[in-house]
């Protein structure tokens, strides 16, 4: 999450205060040459490496957690519907680099994808998370489900938001 925030925000000053409309993965080399000199191609490539990876990471951790939590059992690699959850999640990503042709779209895709799932992965996260049949003393307390509801929809209203002027 760190990774992909310092990409974004060394990416969105650089380009905005150039006013600079970006339309191909290859400007961000050439933009980034007077941050980071001739370097800039393999610590833009490494960066993208780390975030694609912890991304991967997370995905799989998110999806093996609710399919094992919808079967109220718990996260454990072990365990066939964490490693279905799991399975769906990188097979799904793996089967979509396969249909990618242009990279930039692909991360725009990538992006608008997410904001479409991430209310559903918001929502069922909040509830397992507090359901004492799943969570057990762990579940979270009537205060900090308030907070994760006021949270989650905010995330949900701005996704919904995005993806609507994404594509209207």
């Amino acid at each position: 999450m760190g990774i992909n925030s310092a990409i974004i925000i060394l990416a969105a000053a650089t380009f905005f205060n150039n006013n600079i409309r970006v339309d191909e993965l290859q400007q961000a080399k050439s933009l980034l040459e007077p941050l980071l000199g001739t370097n800039a191609a393999a610590i833009f490539a490494i960066a993208l490496l780390f975030s694609g990876v912890a991304s991967s990471i997370t995905s799989a951790m998110a999806g093996g957690s609710i399919v094992s939590g919808i079967f109220m059992e718990p996260f454990n690699i072990k365990d066939n519907h964490t490693r279905i959850g799991i399975l769906i999640s990188l097979i799904g990503g793996l089967i979509a680099i396969f249909f990618i042709g242009n990279p930039f779209m692909g991360l725009i895709l990538s992006q608008v994808f997410l904001s479409i799932q991430l209310p559903f992965t918001v929502a069922i996260q909040v509830y397992l998370t507090s359901s004492k049949k799943v969570m057990g003393k762990y579940a979270n307390s009537r205060f900090l489900v308030i907070v994760l509801l006021i949270i989650a929809g905010t995330v949900i209203f701005l996704n919904l938001k995005l993806l609507y002027d994404t594509l209207f």
